[in-house]
């Protein structure tokens, strides 16, 4: 008897792709919703990138969960692995934030056993508490729900979607490291750049990136 073929069976490229995806969308909403309930109904944007509903922090964040944790089943072992990669993670996410564009998105300078502001034990425990659920309860729920979908379905939206990514993330780069050199007095040196400044001024960039400030 033939074994049924499966999309996105076992770990591969597709899975970790909607996996990245799944990160994305629920970082942003998550983000943006806590920031509602604690600040009296104020939205604010907590996008990463310039379209759509996603935050790559966490799309990130959950592949790295995937990738080294999913084989893991001692929940001890997988808090402390989890806390250890989420607080490296965030540093260096952060690092990199400020050292490529001259921002941050978030400091924790005023909490106690903080890194460099960049990350804290108690985020570290928030990262840790995150890879349990994410990894018990979550992937095995995300892993399935994946499997399920119609192969030729699947092929052709992934296909698309990684297209897409690929351009987002493109463009919210480009235009980023265009809105630094403009705060530095630099103006466009060819046409691109011309073209990057008029589709995504300044104006456009801080609405989407409300919690981006400068270092």
């Amino acid at each position: 008897m033939e074994e049924k073929e499966v999309f996105a069976k076992g770990m591969c490229f597709k899975k970790i792709f909607w996996i990245f995806i799944f990160g994305c969308i629920f970082g942003c909403v998550m983000e943006m919703t806590l920031h509602f309930i604690q600040n009296d109904g104020e939205l604010v944007s907590r996008k990463g990138l310039i379209y759509g509903p996603f935050n790559p922090v966490y799309g990130l964040g959950a592949v790295l969960f995937t990738v080294f944790l999913y084989k893991r089943k001692n929940i001890i072992v997988i808090f402390f692995l989890a806390a250890i990669l989420g607080g490296l993670f965030e540093f260096l996410c952060s690092y990199f934030q400020e050292m490529l564009f001259g921002t941050i998105s978030w400091d924790y300078s005023n909490k106690p056993l903080n890194i460099g502001g960049r990350t804290s034990a108690l985020y570290m425990f928030y990262w840790g508490c995150l890879g349990v659920v994410f990894i018990k309860i979550v992937y095995p729920f995300l892993s399935k729900t994946i499997e399920k979908i119609p192969i030729k379905i699947g092929n052709i939206i992934t296909r698309i979607m990684v297209i897409f990514m690929i351009f987002n993330c493109v463009i919210s780069l480009v235009a980023s490291l265009r809105q630094e050199e403009r705060k530095e007095g630099v103006e466009p040196q060819n046409k691109v750049e011309k073209i990057i400044d008029e589709k995504y001024p300044d104006s456009r960039l801080d609405k989407i990136y409300e919690n981006s400030k400068d270092a």
